[in-house]
């Protein structure tokens, strides 16, 4: 085996390992309660948007 199939090999043995881990971690119950509350940022209310341009615009 020369030096550049084991560098492959051991890369790809790498980003493999990285990937599952990404995916372990995005689905462990440990961060549901945060991806619930990203998931339910479109929908929630702007108040403090809207106060900021308020005063911007003075009306």
């Amino acid at each position: 085996m020369d030096i550049v199939a084991l560098f492959q090999s051991i890369w790809t043995i790498v980003v493999m390992i990285v990937f599952l881990s990404i995916v372990v971690w995005a689905y462990s119950s440990k961060r549901k309660s945060a991806f619930d509350e990203a998931a339910h940022l479109p929908l929630d209310d702007d108040d403090s948007v809207e106060s900021t341009v308020k005063e911007k615009h003075h009306v």
